[in-house]
């Protein structure tokens, strides 16, 4: 039976599964990447095509050798990546810099402006994406590009999402006329919808910025859900990477947007892709705009639904920063952490830490911790922010809900899940329902569910899911938890919107702290 490809380009690895048509996941091998920092600017997050590509190769060589299976027989490649991670390309689509990640925040200036012009133009486009255009966009990422690189603008010729350049790359594709665009990364960061013919008018993205002229009409090729083919594997890039010429390469995606595929999502279920930070996907045959959600897109996750994605900006970030903090790792911080009780440590965590993507799309925001005493801990830290990125995940799921978004199900999905258990528990308590887990890592077996289409094996999403998809387990929330979790939710919200909010409403907070310690002592006694 046919074996297919699923890739996933993560922030910090590329990983690459073999999916059997009927067994599923056969093997996987994962090749790290550098990310490249400055620690005098901590917005700055940059990669290079060149080493990722060079990791894919790797990567694809080592599942083929350690599961035996025959580079030619390897039926299609799909692959997902972050985003929106840009790159200006120039003749012959060259990469004329490195990736602006999807973590790199240094446009923050050129996204309130876009967002403000938006606002005065009354563009619809910026209702679709929750009312804020984001620092983490490809327009925002563009426009500061091409501001700081005027050396380079005679050359740029076009910009291109992630997904779509590696996959222009593994095709040979080499003019933006023959491109294949993703309409989930252009529908969800580039206010890119068939509903007003595309991309906002030319006339508005010049009131941003004239440098903007002609960058609408450069964005070319076709935009395309991800049930349509890319291109061809061309053979260079399959001599380098042990496979067949010619096989099939669906249009990508992102790499949430997979994962929630891979983790058998449906109507109805909203899953937490939980790992650097967390996207939150949810999809739906009819829905309604939501405000401060970034992104309400037609066919972004599944070809048939209207995607909904929103998420939290850092979340295994956050506790490997607790962790390098106190000299550990998170790995030994959390043995243990299944012995705490539901607000045990008296800590309040906000979990801004890389700024705010959702609901209030706000990257001037930073971490907070209220409640310290002389006696806390790192793993008490690390606790707290479970508890927060739980507290803030929930408030999401309520915006969603207030506008029309079914939440029946909630799947913990992404690496961080399989190995902290605790978290999944949190989840469970904070949120008061029922959290279904995989039982393995779905990353980029959603990759692989789209090499299977792209392949012909199964005629539709569905039919491949039931075939490879793996099991889900229940982890049931406990209901003395979840009421301590309902008072320790309503002080979280306050504070949330109270701080994060630049000219909130007034709001007492001086019953925070004694709560706070209040709640810490009945939970140890």
């Amino acid at each position: 039976m046919p074996i297919v490809a699923g890739v996933d380009f993560g922030t910090l690895s590329v990983r690459v599964t073999l999916v059997h048509s009927q067994q599923g996941p056969i093997g996987t091998a994962s090749v790290e990447y550098p990310l490249h920092r400055r620690r005098e600017d901590p917005d700055f997050a940059t990669q290079s095509h060149d080493d990722q590509m060079q990791a894919l190769v790797r990567a694809t060589r080592a599942v083929l050798e350690r599961t035996g299976v025959a580079g030619e027989g390897i039926a299609a490649i799909a692959l997902d990546t972050t985003g929106s991670s840009v790159i200006p390309v120039g003749e012959n689509l060259e990469p004329l810099d490195k990736y602006y990640l999807w973590c790199d925040h240094r446009a923050k200036s050129e996204a309130e402006e876009i967002t403000a012009r938006a606002h005065a133009a009354g563009l619809e486009a910026i209702d679709w994406c929750g009312g804020v255009y984001s620092h983490e966009w490809g327009f925002a990422k563009l426009l500061h590009w091409l501001r700081h690189n005027p050396g380079k603008r005679d050359s740029f010729v076009t910009a291109l999402e992630h997904c779509d350049m590696v996959a222009a790359t593994l095709a040979g594709i080499t003019s933006v006329d023959k491109l294949k665009r993703s309409v989930c990364a252009m529908g969800h960061k580039w206010l890119w919808n068939p509903k007003w013919g595309g991309f906002p008018p030319e006339e508005f993205l010049v009131s941003v910025d004239p440098l903007l002229a002609g960058v609408r009409e450069k964005l070319g090729g076709e935009f395309l859900t991800s049930n349509h083919i890319a291109g061809y594997l061309s053979p260079k890039w399959a001599a380098e990477l042990g496979l067949h010429a010619g096989i099939p390469i669906p249009v990508g995606a992102f790499d949430a947007h997979w994962d929630a595929i891979g983790s058998h999502i449906r109507e109805g279920d909203v899953v937490n892709v939980v790992g650097t930070s967390t996207c939150i996907i949810a999809m739906a045959k009819e829905a309604e705009l939501v405000p401060g959600v970034c992104g309400v897109v037609p066919g972004s996750v599944h070809p048939e639904y209207t995607g909904i994605e929103a998420g939290l900006s850092a979340t295994g970030d956050i506790f490997e920063a607790i962790a390098r903090r106190a000299g550990s790792t998170v790995a030994a911080l959390s043995q243990g952490l299944e012995s705490y009780r539901a607000g045990q440590t008296g800590l309040l965590r906000l979990s801004w830490d890389n700024g705010d993507r959702t609901v209030l799309v706000n990257p001037e925001l930073g971490g907070v911790t209220l409640g310290w005493n002389l006696l806390h801990t790192a793993q008490d830290e690390l606790f707290a922010a479970v508890e927060g990125t739980a507290f803030h995940t929930r408030i999401i799921l309520e915006r969603m809900a207030e506008h029309g978004v079914r939440v029946d199900r909630v799947i913990n999905a992404g690496g961080i899940p399989q190995k902290n258990e605790a978290l999944n528990q949190v989840y469970a308590n904070v949120l008061n329902k029922p959290v279904l887990v995989p039982a393995g890592v779905p990353t980029s077996l959603g990759s692989g569910i789209f090499a299977l289409l792209a392949a012909n094996v199964y005629p539709t999403i569905e039919a491949a899911q039931e075939a490879v998809c793996l099991p889900l387990r229940t982890v049931q929330p406990d209901p003395a938890s979840a009421a301590v979790y309902e008072r320790l939710y309503e002080l979280y919200r306050n504070a949330y919107f109270a701080l994060g909010t630049r000219y909130a409403e007034p709001i007492a907070l001086g019953a925070v702290l004694p709560a706070l310690r209040a709640i810490a002592a009945q939970a140890l006694r």
